[in-house]
């Protein structure tokens, strides 16, 4: 059930900024709506941290909020900003907890990381958290600066190409460190 959930989530995210586009460039905002509340419903759902489960629920009632007392397009675009924004507060809040987001996730194909495996978690933590700080910040100057179709194409394909850029990148790195 969880892995059909998850696979929704990724869909849901990844089809976000065309369904958009559409809804708004076809007046369809009560499907918009619906749709916003599957995706936002699902990545609860899926949250394992209280931190992401508390930063989840603060952006859907602010995304509601916007969507019910504004009448424009601007609140539903703002989803991909909420996002990065909540994900560089998870990542930051765990740099000053016992273990960051990254070295949870290393602990779990090594659980006996040594300290130099631990310090290089925390690096690619703190980068982890300022990409996101510049994709929600690129994320907003399309929102509020850009055609629709800027935001789109932003959102819904160079995004997520900069997203695996950064991954490989760090998986390279990665694997030259664990060499040393």
């Amino acid at each position: 059930m969880k892995t059909a959930i998850r696979l929704f989530s990724v869909l849901l995210s990844i089809a976000y900024p065309f369904i958009v586009f559409w809804g708004l460039h076809s007046n369809h905002y009560q499907t918009l709506i619906v749709f916003l509340g599957l995706l936002l419903l699902s990545r609860f759902w899926l949250a394992t941290l209280w931190q992401e489960r508390l930063m989840l629920t603060l952006m859907v009632a602010l995304l509601v909020s916007l969507v019910l007392f504004s009448e424009t397009s601007t609140a539903l675009k703002l989803y991909p900003v909420m996002i990065n924004l909540s994900l560089f507060t998870v990542f930051v809040m765990s740099l000053h907890a016992k273990e960051s987001v990254i070295e949870k996730l290393a602990k779990l194909r090594e659980p006996d990381l040594p300290a130099e495996g631990i310090a290089y978690t925390r690096k690619v933590t703190i980068a982890w958290s300022v990409f996101f700080l510049l994709n929600a910040t690129i994320a907003f100057i399309t929102v509020f600066f850009m055609s629709s179709q800027a935001w789109m194409l932003y959102n819904g394909v160079i995004a997520y190409v900069l997203i695996a850029v950064m991954f490989s990148v760090e998986w390279l790195i990665r694997q030259r460190v664990r060499r040393q």
